[in-house]
């Protein structure tokens, strides 16, 4: 039963801070440092997400096919190339070498 409780207070602490997004006086979120900061945050926690996601396995770190991948995807969206061939030659280098080392 405790599980419910805490996913249901998960979802009113959500709610509530989106409400809060709403209520919020739209001259607030107009400053130029506003919106420099937020690009910034959202950079961030991108890059977070990426360097958990490719190099964590639990609580150990672990090199395996998704660091070569997301290091040919860092340079193909370094020379602008499209996002379907970044993601096409990612996946493809990644299954690559998880055969080779099969």
């Amino acid at each position: 039963m405790s599980g419910w409780v805490a996913v249901l207070a998960a979802c009113a602490a959500c709610f509530g801070i989106k409400l809060l997004g709403f209520l919020a006086r739209p001259h607030w979120l107009e400053g130029e440092r506003v919106r420099r900061v937020s690009g910034l945050v959202t950079i961030a926690l991108l890059s977070a997400l990426l360097a958990v996601q490719a190099v964590a396995d639990g609580k150990q770190l672990t090199l395996d096919a998704r660091a070569p991948a997301v290091a040919v995807a860092g340079v193909l969206l370094w020379r602008r190339a499209p996002f379907v061939v970044v993601i096409v030659a990612a996946s493809a280098v990644a299954a690559g070498l998880r055969l080779a080392a099969a």
